[in-house]
């Protein structure tokens, strides 16, 4: 499916991509998202992703986050857009002393890299819309624990950038957030839990709608506001 092409006038949809949009965050905001805004959901080529498309009547945007070198050809063919929400990630747990470079590579490459280059190749749209750029970080981006350190570090980068480009672009009216989701009920939340020998409960963590609808706040706020960091938390359990 190709995407609908947004007139940019005042009543017009947005149009909003998400990457990771097959994880559980990510497939929380488009189904959130898809009554009111043109999607275009970005992930590994995949079935799922083109199921959760055909579900959602969204556009589809295969990456390789591996590969940022290919984004500009891939977006090419893309009209406006009007939000851009940088939700994929990785994670690998380990100490310092045990995890090798390309685990390093591979983090930085998918974390920070892949958002800030896909965030250039889509400023001039954003520029345009004056639209909304969110990156979903981590309590990790605010605080690094050990075993954290590669993960961290991508995520401390990613405010780093967040935080740059919020004032680069602010006189071109483009507005950026960091969100910082606690533990959240995902499958990357499930891998973390494994890696750290402990059980998974879902029910423990935060719920994807919930960071969903965090980000959705942050997207829609009215434009006399900037929403620039929101850290999202467990609630207190009965």
């Amino acid at each position: 499916m190709t995407v609908s092409a947004s007139s940019g006038l005042p009543g017009a949809r947005p149009v909003t991509l998400i990457t990771g949009a097959t994880g559980g965050i990510g497939r929380a905001l488009a189904q959130r998202l898809s009554p009111h805004h043109d999607l275009v959901l970005s992930g590994r080529p995949s079935p799922g992703l083109d199921a959760l498309c055909d579900e959602l009547g969204a556009a589809a945007l295969p990456l390789d986050l591996t590969r940022p070198e290919t984004f500009e050809a891939a977006v090419a063919a893309l009209g406006p857009v009007t939000y851009l929400v940088h939700n994929a990630g990785m994670v690998e747990l380990g100490p310092v002393g045990g995890q090798p470079h390309e685990v390093w590579a591979r983090t930085l490459m998918v974390n920070t890299v892949a958002p800030a280059e896909l965030t250039r190749v889509l400023l001039p749209r954003l520029r345009a819309a004056q639209g909304v750029v969110v990156f979903v970080n981590s309590g990790a981006g605010l605080r690094a624990n050990a075993g954290w350190a590669s993960y961290a570090a991508s995520k401390h980068a990613l405010r780093a950038l967040a935080d740059a480009l919020r004032d680069e672009e602010a006189p071109h009216g483009v507005r950026v957030t960091s969100v910082y989701p606690g533990r959240t009920a995902t499958e990357m939340q499930r891998k973390v839990r494994t890696q750290e020998g402990a059980e998974y409960q879902p029910d423990a963590f935060i719920q994807p709608d919930t960071v969903a609808a965090t980000i959705a706040f942050a997207l829609e706020a009215p434009r006399d506001a900037t929403l620039t960091d929101l850290s999202v938390r467990p609630g207190p359990r009965p």
